[in-house]
């Protein structure tokens, strides 16, 4: 992606390329260590950007804040469970997901 577009711009296009999908579909990217997880609160769009732009800080403390980081295998393993639908959007080589409706639930 050019670094000449404009932060809204640039969230317009990811929108663009942003969608669900299972988690089922995912599980390459998640054994490669590629899938990294952005808590509900956050925006997912906002996130890819700073992803984008290479905003080290900001990426810092979303991940010491447990707000970005990996997948735990409890949470993969509760989302294949359930065949999970994810948001999702590739920032390569990163597929960054959210789970809008918050963890998954775990009981039946």
């Amino acid at each position: 992606m050019s670094s000449k577009l404009s932060r809204e711009e640039l969230k317009a296009k990811l929108n663009l390329e942003t969608s669900q999908i299972a988690w089922h579909d995912l599980q390459t990217y998640y054994a490669r260590g590629h899938v990294v997880r952005v808590a509900a609160g956050l925006d997912l769009l906002d996130v890819a950007a700073e992803l984008v732009a290479d905003n080290k800080p900001q990426f810092d403390e979303w991940m010491s804040t447990g707000r970005v980081g990996d997948v735990p295998p409890a949470m993969a393993q509760a989302w294949y469970d359930q065949n999970a639908e994810l948001w999702a959007v590739v920032i390569a080589p990163w597929v960054l997901v959210q789970d809008r409706d918050g963890s998954p639930q775990t009981n039946a």
